[in-house]
């Protein structure tokens, strides 16, 4: 393993910083190249930080922050987004995407990945799991959210192959994210003469879904694909669970006019059983659920409100319990106090 050159590097080390640094810099080359390099390179790198003076550790961070072409793409493709002009910001992802070599790709030993959060990766572990080695690609790296950018301007634009393609690799570097998996449900509905791939995908993300968002926007598809197949009782019931996670017009919508239309009517109870009876889960799964409290717990109790808060609302959004939303007005409050106080 890569831990025995970190040790044999580090026994070379003296108390001259500026020594050291010339030292750590050249083991970088000699290194680049090593089976474990993201890995040596990283630990490299952090020595090489313990060396540098305050003032060139805030020198490094701004060219570090000027020089990170993935980031800085993102922010501006984003700019545009958020101005409705897709096409320009397709044009800019195009041509940088032409230029970009593929990073981080899978080989016969190892199986990269990136996770949003730390339930990801414990949702990842139970469901999928890594049949190599688990490497890390580095958070200032942020693949998954270029190929997922890329892949809905493509969507949007109606280049649906290439957007698959660009999907598809972000779900190879996050295989549990549930936005990825819904934005190819989206190419599916559009691309295919029967739904199957598009319902298909949609269960797995009923699988790895941890937010009220997510099984809303879910279980809506699950009433499309249920009302094409034709199956409009089990179509509503769909519809009529999604309003449990989110309180949509258009899907109440839909349903008054399935319900006007074919004169079916049934409460809670009936809709949960048609959906029992196609072995549709109605809620997230109880692993998703039991580790959303406990990562709440555990950062409310290490003093991070806010990471806590995140998790907490997540929880809230799955379940909407009284004690939750007591815990999140609590900390809500007690986040905004220790703000004050800075």
């Amino acid at each position: 393993m890569y831990q025995k050159v970190i040790e044999d590097i580090k026994r070379n080390l003296g108390e001259n910083k500026e020594l050291n640094r010339k030292y750590l810099i050249s083991q970088i080359e000699i290194y680049k190249t090593h089976e474990y390099s993201t890995e040596i390179i990283k630990e490299i790198s952090r020595m090489i930080w313990e060396c540098l003076s305050p003032e060139e550790q805030e020198e490094f961070i701004r060219i570090i922050e000027e020089e990170n072409p993935i980031k800085e793409i993102l922010i501006e493709a984003e700019f545009y987004i958020q101005n409705n002009d897709y096409k320009t910001a397709l044009e800019k992802l195009d041509g940088f995407m032409q230029t970009q070599p593929k990073l981080y790709e899978n080989d016969k030993i190892n199986e990269y990945h990136s996770f949003s959060n730390p339930l990801e990766e414990l949702i990842f572990n139970e469901f999928i799991g890594c049949e190599k080695e688990l490497r890390y690609i580095p958070d200032d790296e942020p693949l998954e959210e270029l190929y997922y950018a890329y892949g809905f301007l493509l969507r949007d634009a109606s280049r649906l192959n290439e957007a698959e393609t660009a999907l598809k690799e972000a779900l190879r570097i996050n295989p549990v994210s549930v936005k990825v998996i819904l934005e190819l449900c989206d190419i599916y509905k559009m691309k295919m003469p029967t739904f199957n791939k598009f319902y298909f995908y949609n269960m797995d993300a009923l699988k790895y879904a941890y937010s009220g968002y997510e099984l809303a926007r879910i279980y809506g598809n699950l009433g499309f694909y249920y009302y094409e197949e034709n199956n409009i009782e089990l179509a509503i019931a769909c519809y009529k669970h999604s309003l449990r996670y989110e309180n949509d017009p258009f899907i109440k919508e839909r349903i008054n006019q399935l319900e006007d239309k074919y004169d079916i009517r049934f409460d809670e109870e009936e809709y949960e059983t048609w959906m029992k009876s196609k072995h549709i889960k109605l809620e997230p799964d109880l692993f998703i659920i039991e580790n959303l409290e406990k990562l709440a717990v555990e950062y409310e109790n290490d003093g991070l409100l806010n990471q806590s808060l995140f998790f907490y609302r997540l929880l809230y959004s799955v379940k909407k319990e009284k004690r939750i939303f007591d815990k999140i007005k609590q900390l809500d409050l007690q986040a905004r106090k220790n703000k004050r106080k800075i």
